[in-house]
């Protein structure tokens, strides 16, 4: 996607704010699932995709009315999850890059398996892994699931 930052997107210090990158990110990753035909087959069946993990990093700064690029790929699949990586590219050069991780979900209630999603969709989710990297930050970054309690106490104590 050709993008260009907007008087919006920008924050104090005068180039485009880090809360940005990602919603620009969610428009990268609906386009893909657009563009690809996937999206039309997911509404069909009453399937969504959810945010579970994501990671940002940044080398450049992007001010205000600069083009970029934003560049989203399929980076793997496993048993769980679909990642995705998304670079903010200007000239060729990265400026920032990012990976994602999408669980999918049925609007009737429920998890979507990646096997029911490969199957849906006609892709061979085994000939694609993600990077070896990626199950070491899933471990680092997990929360506990949304049935076992998860209490904030910071600052008790």
């Amino acid at each position: 996607m050709k993008l260009r930052v907007l008087p919006t997107d920008i924050d104090i210090l005068g180039h485009m704010n880090n809360g940005i990158y990602p919603s620009i990110m969610d428009l990268g990753r609906m386009d893909l699932l657009i563009r690809s035909g996937v999206w039309a087959k997911m509404r069909e069946h009453g399937i969504y995709p959810v945010m579970a993990n994501e990671t940002l990093t940044f080398r450049k700064s992007l001010g205000l009315g600069a083009s970029f690029t934003l560049e989203t790929r399929i980076a793997g699949y496993d048993g769980k999850a679909v990642y995705a990586e998304q670079r903010f590219v200007v000239g060729g050069e990265i400026f920032a890059c990012a990976m994602t991780r999408a669980r999918f979900l049925k609007k009737r209630g429920g998890v979507v398996s990646i096997a029911e999603l490969a199957e849906l969709v006609g892709v061979d989710v085994a000939t694609l892994a993600p990077p070896a990297w990626v199950d070491s930050w899933n471990e680092a970054v997990a929360l506990p699931n949304t049935r076992t309690p998860a209490p904030s106490i910071w600052g008790k104590g």
